[in-house]
């Protein structure tokens, strides 16, 4: 009961131990210019901060302006992708397939859409308690963040005080190789989303759909932090967009699209998220179904980095420890049985005698 009243803190806490993990490496390379460690973590969040404000005044408005002009005009590009079916339907059938125009009627389309973000937002919504809420719940996230970091060595040591003997010291030796898979997950997810969002506004505006690149572009960045559904998702908008200007424009930007997918799932997936995670493909994808689920965009967000950090513990205290006792166990059979070959029998003893 008490677990359940406390679930929004929980979720805060889940959150700021992952922006904590994502953060620490930078810290660490602060402190090392003989800075104090608590100094090092403000300047590398005041330094993140600026980041994210600067990139937010010179490409944020153009974005927020592509995406309304692009959500005014979803019905009319609805409308040519219906028309353009029914038109293909009608050669094969000669018919007007009144399933298909039913279908994808733009207003049935229209509020599906609407609705299933909706579904999507309210879960986090409902966690986070409003919008103002979920503000609030984002910085005391940082802000709690900014403590484990600024104090990590302190907090981690009155943590593992709290369990026996030899435990402590072994849950103590986790506390870094976790912290490095969770922490490279988010930062792997981050750079792979950021040179997709890129690629693809570069590329949509040498296709000629210069009027929604950085639109597109941010969105296909965004949803490309959610594994596996994220680079479908980026990619439907550019694609009903590009409907509407041509065949051929469809047939590029779609090109596009696989050429970039193709590259994020041999190259830098492996390379950036795939190396840190360790983790199967279909725990991953549990993971982000599970945490949609349940919490919704955040869940979708913070819960594979935590299945990536449970996969640590997992595979040092008990895989590990386990492997070797059974390679142990299979040692001394081998060598009891190997004496027992070796040692005469008692009936070649009485023929000896």
């Amino acid at each position: 009961m008490l677990l359940w009243q406390l679930r929004s803190l929980l979720i805060i806490l889940m959150v700021a131990v992952v922006i904590a993990a994502t953060i620490a490496p930078f810290v660490d390379a602060t402190e090392r210019l003989r800075l104090p460690r608590w100094l090092a973590a403000i300047i590398v969040y005041l330094t993140l901060i600026a980041i994210v404000t600067g990139a937010g005044v010179l490409i944020g408005p153009t974005v927020i302006e592509q995406i309304q002009l692009l959500a005014v005009n979803l019905p009319i590009y609805l409308e040519n992708l219906r028309s353009l079916i029914e038109n293909l339907m009608v050669k094969f059938n000669n018919e007007r397939p009144e399933l298909i125009r039913q279908l994808l009627d733009p207003q049935i389309l229209t509020n599906g859409v609407i609705r299933s973000s909706q579904q999507l937002l309210l879960r986090s919504y409902g966690i986070t308690k409003g919008i103002v809420g979920g503000v609030l719940s984002l910085i005391l996230a940082l802000l709690i963040s900014g403590y484990m970091v600024a104090d990590s060595k302190n907090l981690i040591k009155g943590l593992v005080q709290l369990f026996p003997y030899p435990w402590n010291d072994r849950l103590e030796a986790q506390v870094m190789p976790v912290s490095q898979r969770m922490g490279g997950y988010i930062q792997g997810r981050l750079g792979v989303a950021a040179i997709l969002g890129l690629a693809i506004s570069v590329g949509l505006g040498f296709l000629g759909l210069s009027e929604f690149a950085l639109g597109l572009g941010a969105i296909a960045g965004v949803t490309d932090l959610i594994p596996f559904f994220g680079p479908v998702l980026g990619a439907i908008p550019a694609l009903i967009v590009a409907i509407s200007q041509g065949g051929w424009t469809f047939l590029w930007v779609l090109l596009l699209f696989v050429i970039i997918q193709n590259l994020e799932t041999y190259l830098l997936d492996p390379l950036l998220v795939g190396s840190s995670v360790r983790v199967h493909p279909l725990y991953q994808l549990l993971a982000v179904l599970g945490g949609a689920q349940v919490l919704g965009i955040i869940g979708a967000l913070i819960v594979p980095p935590w299945v990536a950090g449970a996969s640590v513990v997992l595979e040092n205290l008990y895989l590990q420890p386990k492997r070797i006792a059974e390679k142990q166990a299979a040692i001394v059979t081998s060598t009891e049985d190997d004496d027992s070959a070796t040692k005469p029998s008692p009936s070649s003893l009485s023929v000896n005698r």
